[in-house]
């Protein structure tokens, strides 16, 4: 039984190690995640946009996360609600990289969002007040994500529907 557990432990981080090398890395380890949402908060305001902002928080270490991004890029009817309804910013999450200090506040900022694993989602309104944080595991099927479970919890925490 021991056995049978660690082959399989084995080929599914082989699989996801594989996926992490070949897909787009989408999280920019650059710049600052507080500015980057402070940005995106001044861009709504700025633009009068009726908009939310979804962050997901993960970064480049993260097979689940860069495989969520390459889903959600793919599909055209998600990212039409993704366009039409959020600013989606990656938000790159990582304490090791001599940041623990500004990881700890990034995440207090968002409600202890890490508790929930990688990715994770939040929705911020126009002046950045978090609306909900959305655990990433009730939206995968099997080795991905499900579109269904994708659109239905994006279209829940649209501004229209939040407002209504």
């Amino acid at each position: 039984m021991k056995k049978a557990a660690f082959t399989l432990l084995l080929a599914l981080t082989t699989i996801m190690a594989s996926a992490q090398g070949t897909l787009k890395k989408v999280y920019d380890e650059t710049i600052n995640p507080m500015e980057q949402i402070d940005r995106a908060i001044e861009d709504i305001r700025a633009t009068g946009a009726n908009k939310f902002i979804v962050c997901q928080i993960g970064g480049n270490w993260c097979p689940w996360c860069l495989l969520f991004a390459d889903f959600v890029s793919r599909d055209t009817d998600i990212m039409k609600v993704i366009n039409d309804n959020y600013l989606y910013l990656h938000v790159n999450y990582n304490p090791r990289k001599g940041n623990a200090e500004n990881a700890t506040a990034l995440m207090k900022r968002l409600g202890s969002p890490q508790r929930f694993g990688f990715p994770v989602f939040v929705i911020l309104d126009g002046n950045g007040k978090v609306l909900h944080i959305q655990d990433s595991s009730f939206l995968e099927e099997g080795k991905g994500y499900d579109k269904e479970k994708v659109l239905r919890f994006l279209k829940a925490w649209t501004p229209e529907a939040v407002r209504n």
